[in-house]
């Protein structure tokens, strides 16, 4: 009966996730609801972003105990992956129109319609990619084909959760500007993401390795912690678009130099023969 309880705890933190996705949907449907209150608004963009980030605590943590108590299988897979894409599939799709330019300016909004139907897709695409793969034991479990879709998720976020915060603490600022910006950047960067998602491009699985070594990495999480603590808001963007961007940059780089060394093998080829 005691080990029936501890195997309950991985599923309720797979719902928990579920969960938060359904609620950060509920928040940025509020937007525009209340009035044309600019302050509420950014307040709902903000707590739908927060609730994309607490999704993204549930779905290490089931995960870990999981591992822990040793309960991994099939359904538990199955259900991660029906939780995921709730939470970093389609809450992050409708935090995008909401954070996008809205029907005032038709044809992006039209525009931002098209993208967040593609990032539900690829999101969806990914996460079947990931079960098929982990079924057929396809790849070493360190590193992901492609943008995980929590990091896609965590981009778009960030994007709310910065604009929350630039009209909380700094109201000295150009808003329509900075939105403006915010606006082309998520529009832009959520169709990068998408693509990103069903990619060939590797990332590295840093949740399973942060919470399986343990000491060696004790100075990477207390110095993550103390960023997010000074700098929330900025720090998270900086972390996901970070993670994402290097990882693609790291794989132009990795394919040029291939390439580069190829070239250089057939001409070699070349002038031997020649």
């Amino acid at each position: 009966m005691a080990a029936r309880k501890i195997v309950i705890v991985p599923t309720l933190l797979t719902l928990g996730n579920a969960v938060c996705g359904l609620a950060s949907i509920a928040y940025a449907s509020r937007i525009g609801k209340d009035g044309f209150d600019p302050d509420l608004k950014m307040s709902y963009l903000a707590v739908s972003g927060w609730l994309i980030v607490a999704a993204m605590v549930f779905d290490a943590l089931d995960g870990f105990f999981a591992r822990l108590v040793r309960s991994t299988g099939r359904f538990g897979a199955e259900l991660d992956s029906l939780c995921d894409a709730v939470s970093f599939g389609a809450a992050p799709a409708f935090l995008l129109l909401q954070l996008g330019p809205t029907w005032d300016q038709p044809r992006l909004h039209q525009l931002l319609a098209g993208v967040a139907t593609l990032y539900l897709m690829c999101t969806i695409l990914r996460l079947a990619r990931y079960n098929v793969e982990a079924l057929e034991g396809i790849g070493s479990g360190k590193r992901f084909r492609g943008l995980p879709s929590p990091a896609a998720a965590g981009c778009v976020a960030s994007l709310a959760l910065l604009r929350g915060a630039i009209a909380a603490h700094w109201p000295g600022y150009d808003r329509e500007a900075v939105h403006a910006l915010i606006e082309v950047w998520a529009t832009a960067g959520a169709f990068l993401v998408a693509l990103l998602m069903v990619s060939q491009v590797s990332y590295p699985h840093l949740t399973k390795q942060l919470l399986r070594r343990g000491r060696t990495t004790a100075p990477l999480v207390l110095t993550s912690a103390l960023l997010l603590i000074v700098a929330r808001e900025p720090a998270l963007v900086l972390v996901f678009w970070g993670y994402a961007l290097v990882g693609l940059s790291r794989h132009i780089w990795v394919r040029a130099t291939a390439r580069r060394r190829e070239l250089a093998a057939r001409l070699d080829e070349r002038q031997l023969g020649g």
